[in-house]
């Protein structure tokens, strides 16, 4: 089997401008999906990029991120991208909208690695009914320079001119993926991804992404083995124990300097004993002329016989 190889340097573009005004000029990249703002969601996306740049005025956001500004202000899509780009010096450029509440890391290397095995111009991704989504996709980074410069001379300026016109002048590989194109244009779109979100078997992930962003860390744990000492401690010892195990063991793993393995190694410690408690509670009374059951390490008791 051959090992994954994650994909070479990139840089990410996110459009988060626009008067939202399907939305009642709501501020939509602020708006919440499952507690995350849909901005963040997005730069969590493309948390492999060597530098990101948000084309939008600066807000609080889950990780750093490169601010920058069309000119003219309001100018359009083409506008905030050419203002993008400015601040983006790899040879490949995602490029995406501030919308996408189902956008994941591994749509992001799809399209970089797609793009890299192709001849095309840019990678992207089509919605349900197979339109295009140039706001999901992944481009070379020179040629959209040029598509830019272009029409630029063409129109006299980028302002006001939709994406497709820059679209035209790639030669562009689609590729389909109905979940990660959706985007929230609407507030029956927010809902549709909220409701998703609470979904058995979604629920659970969007939460821990959700409390590591609010938490301000970004750290990679099994969580299948946490619930599963979560359990452990919950029936071999009491139901209480399940949560203050799982707290102090991310304390010891802290203590330990934090990371994946250090949280393995001290949650296995703590099954370890609460397999231990469980057992003694389940062992049945010493039979006659048996010993009972000693820690290993205990000391024979020396004391003199008072009888």
């Amino acid at each position: 089997m051959t090992a994954y190889q994650p994909p070479a340097a990139y840089d990410a573009v996110v459009l988060a401008g626009g008067a939202a005004r399907r939305l009642g000029g709501a501020d939509k990249p602020g708006v919440r999906v499952g507690g995350r703002a849909l901005l963040d969601r997005v730069l969590a996306a493309c948390a492999g990029a060597r530098g990101t740049v948000v084309v939008a005025a600066p807000r609080p956001t889950a990780r750093p991120v490169t601010w920058a500004h069309e000119d003219p202000p309001g100018g359009g899509p083409l506008a905030a991208l050419d203002a993008g780009l400015r601040h983006t010096t790899a040879e490949h450029v995602v490029v995406l909208s501030a919308d996408l509440p189902f956008l994941e890391e591994r749509t992001v290397d799809r399209l970089l690695s797609t793009l890299r095995a192709s001849a095309a111009d840019g990678v992207l991704l089509t919605d349900p009914d197979g339109r295009d989504q140039p706001l999901v996709a992944a481009y070379d980074a020179s040629r959209l320079r040029e598509g830019l410069a272009l029409l630029t001379d063409r129109h006299a300026g980028l302002a006001g001119l939709p994406l497709r016109r820059l679209i035209a002048e790639l030669n562009l590989t689609r590729i389909s993926d109905p979940v990660a194109s959706f985007d929230c244009d609407t507030w029956d779109d927010i809902a549709t991804a909220r409701a998703r979100i609470r979904e058995h078997g979604h629920v659970l992930d969007e939460w821990i992404s959700a409390v590591k962003d609010e938490l301000g860390i970004d750290l990679e744990v099994d969580t299948r083995g946490l619930l599963d000492l979560a359990r452990d401690a919950a029936h071999g010892v009491d139901r209480p124990a399940a949560p203050l195990t799982t707290f102090l063991v991310g304390y010891a793993a802290a203590q330990a300097g934090g990371g994946p393995e250090a949280v393995a190694e001290a949650a296995r410690k703590a099954a370890t004993l609460a397999a231990r408690w469980a057992e003694e509670s389940t062992t049945e009374a010493t039979p006659s002329g048996s010993q009972p059951d000693v820690a290993p390490d205990a000391t024979p008791d020396t004391s003199p016989d008072a009888g």
